[in-house]
Parts: C-alpha cells; structure tokens; sequence
C-alpha cells in the first residue's frame, strides 16, 4: 500500500466535507494510504500573498516542515488553491536564501524534499486508472460530463507541472475509464471567479454563467472539479444567475472523486452528494446510480 502524507485544506474540513469523504473513501478502496498532516495549517490561499510574501511563503512551507517530520516524501492535495501555494513555495525553496530565510521565520529547517501532487494527478496513474477499471461495480455509462480544472491546478506551467496548461486530460481520462461520456469544450482551465464571491459577486456571476453556458451548450448534463472554490462558484450560485440573467440551468456539480467512488460502488449518501446545493442526486437517481 502506499502511503501518502494528506494535506485537506480549510475547505474540505468546511464547506467540501463531500469531497474529503469521497477522496479518502476512493483512497482506501484503490489501495492508497492517505495520512493527514498532524496540525497542518491554512496554507495562506487566496489572501496570504496579497499582504506579505514571507506570509504567503512561510503558510505552506511549514505544511511541508510537518511532512518532513512524519518521515514521508511525497504530500497529495485535493484542493487546486491549496496545490498551487505549496507547489509555488517548493519551487521557491530550491533557492537557498529563500530556504534559511523561511526557515527563521519557522524556527527550524525546511528543506524542500516533499514533493507536492495535486489528488486529481495521484487518483489518475496509469497503475491507479488500471486498478479502478478493473474494480467498477456501478459503469458511469450515458452520463455526459465536462471536465473542468480551473485555472490553477495547471498555471502558471512552470510551477505547477501538472499535466497540459491549456488542454489537460486527466480527469478526462478517468472519467472515461469510468464509463462516462466526457464531452469536448473550451473552458477547461478558464477562471470561474475564484475568491471574488463577497468583494465582486458580479464577477463570479458572470465568469461562472460563461462557464455553465458553454457546458451545456457542449452537451453535458453535469460538470466535474477537482477544486472546491470552482465547485462552490459553479454549485452555489446557480439560484442567483438565474436571478439576474434568467437561465436556469440546474447542472449538477460533481467532485471526480464522487463520481469515482459512485463507480467503485459507494452509495450516493455515503459520499454525501446530498450535501449538494444544486440538485445532484436527481441525474443520479435516472441514471440508476443513486
């Protein structure tokens, strides 16, 4: 079994709670042993940086100094927000001034040596994709799906070494594997408003409208994340573009690792897809999956 040091973030332990029970349900069931971080810290998204950089730097640095401590060299992360921050700070640690610097602010050494994956890239192997194909109890078969990675998980490039920036297909692939019908569209990596829901709610609406649009415009019936901000944009605020521009799309929003855990044969309420804002389980239920 291997074993992977878990950073969750604030989210999953909040407002994603789905998606924290669904990954480590999926985790276990393939094999994979996930063990949270002792006392990990918010890593500073999407906020730390715009008040200081050593903040932003130090935040995630000592996620990755409690790593080193559990003796484990590779840290696997759901939340896109939260890859993007610890994936920044291990490039910047490479620099030795910037390590003895980050590591008087921690009051002890960091070093660098946990390397950082995002869940969606540890969940998608070739040894994982061929392992879940193998152990599917409920195919995914008729339900039309949009990937989408948000514009973090793959930018900038450079740092996040994830997959391809513009077209990735991870997700893509497993959803497949799945069963699923994972249709072709444009607005893979495009923004969906990110943090912006209290300071520019105007924003999220718009980017987030886009976003719906273009998914069913492509032919899905439901839209699949790896991020809890991009699933909380898209899932929450559907009532209120319905609002203000009057489409009603109603388009379920679903986390990979709940659409994985639905094929491995978990019932929908033991992955709290309930927990939903936007009726998901209905799509589910005339599927025969829920």
């Amino acid at each position: 079994m291997s074993t992977y040091a878990y950073y969750p973030g604030c989210s999953l332990h909040g407002t994603a709670k789905e998606y924290d029970r669904s990954a480590r349900l999926v985790c276990q069931a393939l094999g994979l042993e996930l063990r949270e971080v002792e006392d990990w810290n918010c890593c500073g998204a999407s906020s730390a940086h715009m008040v200081s950089r050593w903040l932003a730097l130090s935040l995630p640095a000592r996620n990755l100094q409690l790593v080193e401590k559990m003796g484990l060299e590779t840290m696997t992360v759901p939340c896109a927000a939260c890859y993007a921050r610890l994936k920044d700070v291990s490039c910047e640690l490479k620099d030795p001034e910037v390590r003895d610097k980050i590591g008087r602010v921690l009051g002890g050494q960091v070093t660098g040596r946990v390397t950082v994956e995002p869940l969606v890239g540890t969940l998608t192997t070739q040894e994982i994709l061929d392992k879940a194909a193998g152990m599917i109890k409920k195919p995914l078969a008729g339900l039309k799906v949009a990937t989408y990675y948000g514009c973090l998980l793959t930018r900038p490039p450079k740092v996040a070494q994830f997959d391809v920036p513009e077209n990735p297909q991870s997700m893509d692939r497993l959803l497949r594997v799945l069963g699923s019908e994972v249709v072709e569209w444009y607005f893979k990596t495009e923004c969906c408003g990110a943090s912006l829901p209290v300071a520019r709610t105007d924003i999220v609406l718009d980017l987030s409208r886009k976003l719906l649009t273009a998914a069913k415009k492509a032919g899905a019936e439901a839209i699949v994340t790896a991020c809890p901000m991009c699933h909380s944009n898209l899932d929450s605020r559907q009532g209120e573009i319905r609002g203000r521009y009057g489409d009603d799309f109603k388009m379920p929003i679903f986390f990979f690792t709940e659409l994985l855990g639905l094929a491995l044969g978990y019932p929908a309420r033991e992955l709290l897809i309930a927990n939903h804002l936007t009726d998901a389980l209905s799509l589910l239920q005339g599927r025969g999956l829920a």
